[in-house]
This record gives C-alpha cells, structure tokens and sequence, in this order.
C-alpha cells in the first residue's frame, strides 16, 4: 500500500514532468507521521482516499527511512537487498542518484528531514520503465490539454484584445472621419475633443488651432479678393463714362471701350469667384430647375442671336433640387454663355434636364481629352471663343458645384462638349 502510495505521489506531483523526485520525495516527506518517541511510523491518512490505486505495481518504485548513521528504521517499501550498499545513495545529502536491480534501472532522491530534534533520510526510488509508462500515457494528455489550454487562452485574449483596441480606438476613427470632411467649404469646422483620450487631447487641440490659423489665412484671402474686386468697379465704371464722353471717330475710342469692359468683366468675375467660395453666403431652398433653366436661356438669347445660335431647353417631368437659386442660375448662365461662345454659327445648344442630372451641350470644335481636366482651372482659357474672357466661368460654376455637393465634370459629345451636372442624390458616387 504504501509502495502504491509513493507512486501515486510521483504521478500526481505539481511538476510538470511530474517525475521530478527531488521534489516527490519532499512531498512524501511531508506526509511522514511519528510517534510519541518521535520515531517514523508512517505516512497520515491523506493518502486514503488513493485505496483504488493499492493494488498498483509491485517493484517498480520503492522507499525507505534511514536515521543519522545510514540504518534501515521503522520500515521499508523493499528488504535491504533491494538497496544497493554502495553508491550516491548512501551519500546521505538532499539530490538524486541511480543504481540497477534486477536487470532494471532506478531514478531515485534523497530528502533529508528534521523531527523532534533528530534527522532523518527519507530515500526514494522509481524504475526507468515505470516513468516510461508514465510518460507515454501522461504526456500525450498533457500536450492536448495544454494545446486546447493554449487554445481557447488565444481565442479569449484575442477577442479580448480586439473589443479593448476596437472601443480605444473609436475616438481616434471618429476624430479621422472629421478631418477628412473638413475643406475650404467647411474650413469652420472643428475637431470634437469631448471623447477623446487624455493622451491624443493635446494633438487635437493643436490641430484645431493650426485649422483657426489657416481659416484666418484663407479669410483675409477671400476677403482680399472681393473687396478688390469690388473697389474696382468704381474707377472703372468712371474710366468707361469718360471714354464714352470722347467724341465718335476717335481711333483708340472702341479699343479703349472694349479693354474696359474686358477689365469690368474680369472684376465682376472676381468678385463672383470670392462668393461663390463661401457656403455662408448661399440660400438653400427647393428650387425648380427647368424654371431656372428657361431664366437663364432668356437672360442670353440676344448674345445667342447675334452669334446665329440657337438654344433649346427641355426638362422630362418637373425637377427640383435643394438650391440656393442665384447660384444656380449664374451657374447655368455661365454654362450656357461658355457653349455659345464655342459653339459654330447657326447651331445650336441645348438643357436636358431630367431627374438628377441637368447636361449643357454645343455642336461646337470642343477640345482634346487632355485638356478635359484644365476646363475647371482658373484663368485657363481654350480656344476658339468668340469674346476675350478671363477663364473664370467655369471655376465659378465649379465653386457653386461643390457648394452644393454636386458633381460638374466635362465630357467629349462627337461634335462638341458635354458638361453634366449631377446633384448626388442617391448616389454617393457623385459627390
């Protein structure tokens, strides 16, 4: 019983190779009960409830209590002849040693212990192939249950990990989707420092400072350039009744007139281009745009007739977008006035307008597919115009464009051009 008992001990030691027999033997050490004499008499009832195990093998570990001088006392798991009489294991000391019997080796330990004032050696020993048996059955059930240990540990952290970064990180994927809005339309706009980490604060309000520093910038600007433009047009309106007031005749008479009011339209431009820069200075209601359409072909039909072209409006239902309306209409006007100048002599131009899509198209030479993208760049001016303009319609039609969240692009028609506006709704890839 108690041979069984010691192996139980080994089997179920803290170990992970649970054959460690330095620390078997303290355990079992531990577990030594005395006498009143204070002489070993056995080991506590702990190792009862092992009983189903007492029928375990026989000669493959055994055990025994020695006193000070290296004598057999109270008993012993095998007889003295089990026990080599020389060898590490009469070397009384705490550590290991081996020795062979019966053809078997033995793994043993020594565990030195003190009781009542006296020393004692309690000496253990387990067979090589016992802890073979061991091994093989123990240890492919140690590698699993660490495997699936390791495991569900891995799926726990992980998922754990995923839901702590996740949440952390909210603020900061907040914090981005607010600065990507943020344009020269919406330069007011400020990031939200309410749930952000303390750590990421300071870089925040850093960011919003630099913002008031480059809207303050791009204020002075625009303010710069409306009132310019707008000084401007007094002097030059002066210049324009003084060149009138010359006699007819005069030879620098007509150019004089036509450079006034190429420099009075260049200003008004300006000054348009200053506005339509600012999304405070729109009106949104809902507006009809055949209505705005028909506006804006009546505002140009004389500069349509003298050029022999003519314009053609057609709208499929009864259209209306959310629109600040005088912008809409300058938009359009300058869409119209840009095809009539290309367009060729008794051709025409025509507004289709139908649901989310408003298209102005001229029959006129129109331009190479790589000039497409300079169309909308300040200033930049194609040819075969009629009038001598300073390239600024269609940025400003651009301007208003993007006010709105619309998409304005340009467009070869075979013959002519094609410009498309589209008001986005429904469908974010217009924006």
């Amino acid at each position: 019983m108690l041979l069984v008992i010691a192996a139980v001990v080994v089997i179920q030691s803290n170990m992970l190779a649970r054959m460690d027999l330095a620390d078997a033997a303290e355990g079992m050490a531990d577990n030594i009960e005395f006498d009143s004499s204070g002489r070993p008499v056995g080991f506590d009832s702990s190792m009862d409830d092992r009983a189903w195990l007492y029928e375990g093998p026989q000669r493959e570990t055994a055990y025994r209590i020695l006193d000070e001088a290296g004598n057999t006392v109270v008993f012993s798991s095998a007889g003295e002849e089990f026990w080599p009489s020389d060898g590490d294991l009469l070397r009384l000391a705490r550590g290991n040693f081996t020795f062979e019997h019966g053809g078997n080796t033995f793994y043993g330990a020594t565990e030195p212990l003190v009781y009542d004032g006296r020393r004692w050696y309690l000496q253990f020993a387990v067979s090589a192939r016992f802890m073979d048996v061991v091994y093989t059955v123990a240890w492919p059930q140690v590698v699993a249950g660490v495997t699936v240990f390791g495991a569900v540990l891995f799926v726990a952290f992980g998922l754990c990990a995923y839901i702590t970064l996740r949440y952390t990180l909210k603020p900061l994927r907040d914090l981005s989707e607010s600065a990507a809005t943020i344009s020269p339309r919406s330069i007011d706009a400020r990031l939200k420092t309410e749930a952000v980490p303390t750590e990421i604060a300071p870089l925040v309000d850093s960011f919003n400072r630099a913002l008031e520093r480059l809207e303050r910038g791009y204020r002075v600007q625009q303010e710069f350039l409306g009132n310019a433009a707008h000084e401007l047009k007094t002097p030059l309106a002066l210049i324009r009744a003084q060149i009138e007031l010359k006699e007819e005749g005069k030879n620098d008479r007509d150019s004089l007139l036509s450079d006034v009011e190429y420099m009075t339209r260049q200003v008004q431009q300006l000054l348009l281009l200053a506005e339509a820069s600012e999304a405070h200075n729109y009106h949104f209601t809902t507006v009809g745009m055949q209505e705005v359409a028909h506006d804006a072909a009546s505002y140009l039909q004389r500069m349509a007739e003298t050029a022999d072209v003519h314009l053609a409006v057609r709208a499929v239902g009864d259209v209306k977008w959310k629109a600040d309306r005088a912008a809409c209409f300058t938009l359009l006007k300058n869409l119209l006035e840009n095809a009539i100048q290309h367009a060729p002599a008794q051709t025409s131009v025509s507004v289709e307008i139908q649901g989310d899509t408003v298209t102005v198209r001229d029959r006129g030479p129109g331009v190479d597919a790589e000039q497409l993208p300079l169309l909308f760049e300040r200033f930049w001016r194609a040819a075969h115009r009629r009038d001598h303009g300073a390239g600024l319609g269609l940025a400003i039609c651009q301007e208003i464009a993007l006010a709105h969240g619309w998409r304005l692009t340009a467009e070869q028609a075979e013959p002519g051009l094609r410009f498309r506006l589209s008001n986005g709704e429904g469908d974010e890839a217009s924006r």
